[in-house]
């Protein structure tokens, strides 16, 4: 009888312990990435310490989506590396790329192996030396992590898709909204989708569709808030609904680097061959089919009209856009030329005229000057043209200090010079304005000011909302929005706007290899 409960018992155990689930084993996900805009137009370089750099585990601070109890970070074994991120800029030195590529390098071979790689970039980065630097550094990640790993890249709308970049991402996606305000959503969703494939079992996709679309175009013409932008990225969303299909984008690609890859590229990617195809034509041939549609997202102007209408103007505040030299789009941000016509103006000149904040223009020396002098006293210097010099001189600012902030993480120091009614930001680095509180922790208040001037394109949405008027200004700089005037040599030709009854190109779809495969296949 014992042993034949003992027997019984055993059985019991067995069955218990060999039907008991396994424990899940979770995905091996690696994070690695560099973002920046760099125009090739701008004498400005951009070097190691224009990267922000986070490392190791401070990279999921940067993801909402993957803080610690979130969903998504529960779904893998996550190995951060190093995602670098700069202002726009300036061309990148060679030593600057190489530093970070490498370390990225080195930190992902200590973990080895991978299932899986989030590349999250910008996709406009120039390097000294290279034509494509975001395929150069996908290309070595492969030589890393091996062709097995699956890789999901992550874009901004601005970036280019060389065939390169196509070839080793496996699966790939950008924003879809310009301004960027998809920009977190659509990391998350290239993260997701390579969580996605892991966890079913699937596997990488086996078509990718890449179009080259002989576009070229700024962002200020292309923003998705006017058509035909706003239609034309509103196809996207259902063409990714449709059985096999897994995602699809459209890049307008960035206007200021003179390279082989900076045009516009429609990319597909899933399971089903003719699907896939056809989600990349419609949307290739959309955008084709509009490109003399698309204009201004606001109305332009010189500097001189732009200030007579913000002048006369009843409402406040009346924004200006000082497009030439925007450091959001790769300006080197100290170009002196607007805000020296600014200052020779009559209406200007004295305190009680219309009230004016110009943000901003970088000047180390007037800011120490100014710590040293102190605010409600005078201070006298020079400020602006160190690095672009082309269309002024530094200026020379005679005012008052009316304010002193430290610390910020990108201007490190800001003063306000008041130089007749005109409200003067000096930085001792460059940084855009974007937002309310960049100008009321300065004691200034744009809503109550009659013109605000900021070195910018299309406004972000805070400034947007914040706005009586606007107009955009056509002034000089590395990010000359007046594309035809800039000496282009080595884009591919020919090109929209630039040949303008150009015949129709293909625009049928290349399919593109897995990264294990001959790209010349």
């Amino acid at each position: 009888m014992k042993k034949t409960f003992a027997l019984v018992l055993l059985i019991s155990q067995v069955l218990m312990f060999g039907c008991a689930p396994k424990e899940k084993t979770l995905p091996r996900v690696a994070i690695a990435g560099l973002a920046i805009e760099s125009s090739t137009f701008s004498p400005a370089q951009s070097g190691i310490d224009a990267f922000q750099a986070r490392r190791g585990e401070e990279i999921f601070s940067y993801y909402p989506f993957m803080s610690e109890d979130a969903p998504t970070r529960q779904r893998a074994k996550w190995f951060p590396t190093l995602r670098g991120h700069a202002l726009p800029g300036g061309i990148v030195t060679r030593e600057a790329y190489e530093t970070l590529v490498n370390e990225t390098l080195d930190r992902l071979r200590n973990n080895l192996p991978y299932d899986g790689l989030f590349f999250d970039i910008h996709g406009a980065m120039s390097v000294v030396g290279l034509d494509d630097p975001e395929g150069d550094f996908i290309t070595r990640i492969r030589e890393v992590v091996g062709p097995e790993t699956m890789i999901s890249t992550s874009m901004d709308l601005h970036g280019n898709v060389s065939k390169t970049l196509a070839h080793q991402s496996d699966l790939i996606t950008c924003y879809r909204l310009a301004p960027h305000e998809d920009a977190l959503e659509s990391k998350q969703r290239a993260l997701e989708n390579l969580l996605d494939r892991l966890e079913s079992g699937k596997g990488k996709p086996e078509y990718k569709a890449w179009i080259p679309v002989p576009i070229l175009l700024p962002g200020e013409k292309t923003s998705t808030r006017i058509e035909p932008g706003k239609s034309l990225y509103a196809q996207v969303q259902p063409l990714t609904e449709q059985e096999g299909v897994i995602d699809a984008a459209i890049w307008i690609g960035y206007a200021w680097a003179d390279e082989p890859r900076n045009r516009g590229v429609v990319m597909a990617y899933g399971d089903n061959e003719d699907a896939v195809a056809s989600a990349a034509e419609q949307l290739a041939n959309s955008f084709w089919n509009v490109r003399n549609d698309f204009e201004f997202v606001a109305p332009v102007a010189t500097l001189e009209e732009c200030l007579d209408t913000a002048i006369a103007f009843d409402g406040q505040p009346f924004i200006i856009s000082d497009m030439g030299d925007n450091p959001t789009a790769g300006g080197a941000g100290d170009v002196t030329w607007t805000l020296t016509e600014i200052l020779k103006r009559k209406e200007f000149q004295r305190a009680d005229r219309p009230s004016l904040i110009y943000a901003s223009i970088p000047g180390p020396d007037l800011v120490k000057k100014a710590v040293e002098a102190g605010v409600g006293n005078e201070v006298n210097g020079l400020a602006g043209a160190i690095v672009d010099n082309r269309y002024a001189p530094p200026i020379e600012l005679t005012g008052i200090v009316r304010a002193i902030k430290q610390g910020d993480k990108h201007a490190e120091t800001e003063v306000v010079v008041q130089v007749g009614s005109v409200q003067v930001i000096v930085t001792k680095k460059r940084k855009p304005y974007h937002y309310e509180k960049d100008f009321t922790d300065l004691d200034l208040n744009p809503r109550k000011t009659d013109i605000v001037v900021v070195k910018i394109g299309y406004l972000v949405p805070e400034l947007y909302n914040m706005r009586a008027g606007w107009l955009m200004a056509l002034t000089p700089g590395g990010v000359d929005q007046d594309l035809e005037r800039l000496p282009y040599k080595r884009i591919i030709r020919p090109m929209f706007p630039f040949d303008k009854d150009m015949p129709d190109p293909d625009l049928s779809a290349r399919f593109i290899p897995l990264a294990d495969k001959d790209l010349n296949q």
